[in-house]
């Protein structure tokens, strides 16, 4: 386990002290990188996390200049990794570390589904009751939590991933109103983004015809439906990212921060819509 240590442990307890503490799981790129590019300057110490070590060597040389940023691997589904969470004082927790797997719900391997609750709901919620085992003990922080419209909003092929979305939005949801029982200043946010070009969309369409083009009751239809996945995809996804950090820097910010935060606003318009009037 290797860390950056730009300053001495003296000086980064002082702080420690000073600063408000955020932990951002899954910050390697796309949304979770953009945070912290957008924290780096403010009055923050951030724990930077990362899924493997050779990710781990790309962060410790982007951040070496940042005496604020402490890059950490983190594999949420670890139990080692994840009890390194408990010798760290946390004031804010940003969870959004997952992975996405496509293919249709009747013939999708159930390892895979498996593997995308592991990651998106078990290990994530595993870590979020550590994080709260410390805030309960000071009765104050934050809990901001990644979902995505995906769960309010199904896709073919991608059921699996908007399953553990969806799974995501009750379970918080619940905790939320749990904790309103307890003499606490525990906060809980949803965060629940659209599609924004990152390259994780484009990973989690592809990945199913490493198995489909074996052997699928879909064989014949490949084609049309990759076809039309990709122009979906490119048509509404958003390029840049700074709407949906900005309601992110808002939850983090914010004394009393909404419940949820939803962005690109016309996709979200979309999914309100789709509520209405689904069948």
């Amino acid at each position: 386990m290797q860390y950056y240590y730009k300053i001495s442990y003296f000086e980064k307890t002082i702080i420690g002290d000073l600063m408000k503490k955020i932990l951002i799981t899954g910050a390697r790129s796309g949304i979770g990188n953009a945070l912290v590019n957008s924290l780096i300057d403010k009055e923050y110490y951030i724990y930077l996390t990362v899924h493997s070590e050779s990710q781990l060597e790309i962060v410790l040389k982007r951040y070496k200049e940042y005496s604020n940023v402490r890059c950490m691997k983190l594999d949420v589904t670890s139990e080692s990794d994840r009890k390194k969470v408990e010798k760290l004082d946390i004031d804010i927790l940003v969870n959004i570390a997952g992975v996405g797997y496509g293919g249709s719900i009747s013939e999708i391997p159930m390892d895979r589904v498996r593997e995308n609750f592991e990651v998106n709901v078990f290990s994530s919620f595993e870590l979020v009751q550590l994080v709260l085992k410390q805030m309960m003990n000071k009765k104050k922080g934050k809990v901001i939590i990644m979902s995505s419209l995906a769960g309010i909003l199904p896709l073919n092929f991608l059921g699996s991933y908007c399953a553990t979305k969806a799974s995501i939005i009750q379970l918080t949801t619940t905790l939320k109103n749990e904790l309103k029982l307890l003499n606490t200043s525990i906060k809980v946010v949803l965060i629940e983004p659209g599609m924004y070009h990152t390259g994780f969309n484009q990973i989690m369409l592809e990945n199913k015809y490493d198995w489909m083009q074996e052997k699928s009751y879909f064989e014949n239809e490949l084609n049309l439906i990759r076809k039309r996945e990709n122009l979906f995809f490119s048509l509404l996804e958003k390029k840049k990212l700074n709407s949906i950090v900005n309601k992110i820097i808002k939850a983090i910010e914010k004394e009393n921060p909404k419940f949820i935060y939803r962005a690109p606003l016309i996709q979200v318009l979309g999914a309100k819509l789709y509520q209405i009037f689904k069948m």
